[in-house]
């Protein structure tokens, strides 16, 4: 069994830099009606890197829907158009000032598909060398380095909660591991 959904009208309730916000209304398979608040984002990636000592450059920045710090792999905004692997490279370079020689598509995500029209795609990157930090000028944050085993039990106990690093330190693990 099959279902789906067919969009009748869709009312931009919102247009921002970032987000856009519609309320849809949709006939459902049995022939009702029903409405949907969707966010639309153009995308974004994740980025995991290795460098050849082993450690993994993390990223701790404010938050300000949670007005908390968070713990998170190096990532950024698709621009509208813009390919992932283009936008994984300039952002690791920007917010790190690391570039990696060989990069590896660890697969898209969709971060929370109930209401948000937005897709992530995460990827390894590996055989990084130093290169010069340049972030955009209202971005803040600290570089931090960690091993693999390091940001696996932080998953596990719940200190690393953003859903793109948890699922790009787990998919990078079984990655490594795999291509042993």
């Amino acid at each position: 069994m099959s279902f789906s959904e067919k969009t009748l009208s869709s009312d931009v309730i919102y247009a921002g830099r970032i987000i856009r916000v519609r309320n849809d209304k949709v006939e459902l398979d049995n022939g009702a009606t029903a409405f949907r608040e969707v966010v639309d984002h153009t995308g974004g990636v994740g980025i995991l890197a290795i460098t050849p000592d082993g450690k993994v450059p993390m990223v701790r920045q404010f938050r300000y829907p949670f007005m908390a710090e968070t713990l998170e792999v190096p990532a950024g905004k698709l621009e509208a158009g813009e390919d992932p692997l283009e936008c994984a490279v300039r952002e690791l370079s920007e917010e790190t000032g690391l570039e990696a020689e060989k990069y590896v598509s660890l697969g898209s995500i969709l971060p929370s598909p109930g209401y948000c029209a937005e897709t992530l795609y995460v990827y390894l990157a590996q055989n990084i060398t130093a290169g010069r930090q340049h972030l955009d000028e209202d971005e803040f944050l600290n570089v931090e380095y960690y091993t693999l085993p390091e940001l696996h039990r932080m998953v596990m106990d719940n200190t690393l909660t953003d859903a793109k690093t948890v699922i790009a330190i787990l998919k990078a693990e079984n990655y490594l591991r795999e291509s042993k």
